[in-house]
């Protein structure tokens, strides 16, 4: 049986403005299931102004970059509330955010991110991408035992009464050298990579988008309303 699901392309928007749309969202499923009622899962996609955003369990050392050059980049810093460290979010990148009651699945939160690992993973396969799960590290990656490791998606989220936000950001035609600004999600000896860096041209973000979206509905069962 499909879960239903509403799906919606916000454009770009900042990231504060979707990060209250969200926590409304949530709320609004959480009382629907209080309700007894079900059918109120989202999925949001966005593509967000420049702006680093650090998890829960991050340290802001793993920021690099000063205050005067985040100003001078346009470049916000914000404190959220998602599990992992510090990442990038700026245009060119596809952000997802589900909004979705894992008890309508039913999932756990670890299979929750498993499947959004292996949407990418899908995904980036039509396009000639191989990529792979790290342990310890989540996220989906390429080539990720060798020395050669570099992340094209990170995850984070948050689940509240089994409900989830926050999500996922895959680069696809991400300018990279925001990235050196950080040690993205805490680590230093790993790289960051895009879409466009692997194929080595500029790729269709709305056909991507698409891409993805037709992925979330076959791995999750989801039914777009």
């Amino acid at each position: 049986m499909k879960v239903s699901c509403t799906f919606e392309s916000l454009g770009r928007r900042s990231y504060r403005e979707v990060w209250a749309l969200q926590e409304s969202l949530l709320e609004e499923v959480k009382q629907a299931k209080a309700a007894g009622k079900t059918g109120c899962n989202r999925l949001l996609f966005v593509e967000h102004n420049p702006v680093f955003t650090v998890g829960r369990s991050g340290k802001d050392s793993n920021m690099l970059a000063s205050a005067a050059l985040l100003q001078a980049k346009n470049a916000e810093f914000i404190h959220v509330d998602r599990g992992g460290d510090v990442t990038f979010h700026g245009p060119g990148q596809l952000v997802g955010y589900p909004i979705f009651n894992l008890e309508e699945f039913p999932l756990g939160v670890k299979a929750y991110v498993d499947k959004i690992e292996e949407v990418v993973i899908r995904s980036m396969a039509e396009y000639g991408i191989a990529c792979e799960r790290l342990p310890g590290a989540t996220g989906v990656w390429i080539e990720p035992h060798t020395p050669r490791a570099r992340k094209i998606c990170a995850i984070g989220v948050k689940c509240s009464r089994y409900v989830t936000m926050h999500g996922f950001a895959l680069n696809i035609n991400t300018d990279l050298s925001y990235f050196r600004l950080i040690n993205p999600c805490g680590f230093t000896d790993k790289g960051v990579t895009s879409m466009q860096q692997e194929l080595g041209r500029a790729l269709d973000f709305a056909q991507v988008c698409d891409c993805l979206r037709r992925n979330f509905a076959c791995v999750f069962g989801l039914e777009y309303r």
